[in-house]
């Protein structure tokens, strides 16, 4: 199993670089990939910052990434939930702070918006931190 660093995937995703994109491609190709969790949460800043990338097509682009026979990411049931979560507008790191926490408990934010936009997703245990004006 190879482990990839966010470049590659990144290469992969954009073929920004054509002799890296083919080698990204390459390798892929090769054999099982492993994905982590902080890999997969940097190339989404880097798709929506540097490429102009909105959260569907970065959501599109890690489920298909994701979805590959070959490809194997940690906590895979966490990242499948953000990236469910991302189709309710909420963004992708966001999404995986909400979804990588222990089962039972509550997530709790600042973001008000965020807390809104995570319980119309159907998200439970989030909540607000009231703050004293």
């Amino acid at each position: 199993m190879t482990a990839v660093d966010t470049n590659v995937v990144v290469r992969l995703l954009t073929q920004d670089d054509p002799q890296q994109a083919a080698a990204a491609r390459a390798l892929f190709a090769a054999g099982p990939i492993w994905i982590a969790k902080t890999v997969l949460l940097e190339t989404g800043w880097v798709l929506r910052s540097l490429y102009g990338f909105d959260e569907s097509a970065i959501r599109d682009a890690f489920t298909k990434l994701l979805g590959l026979k070959n490809v194997h990411t940690e906590d895979k049931a966490s990242m499948a939930a953000a990236l469910a979560l991302t189709a309710h507008g909420i963004e992708l790191a966001d999404a995986m702070h909400l979804s990588s926490r222990p089962a039972g408990a509550v997530f709790v934010s600042f973001d008000r918006s965020f807390v809104r936009r995570a319980s119309r997703a159907g998200a439970t245990g989030v909540s607000g931190i009231p703050v004293k004006e």
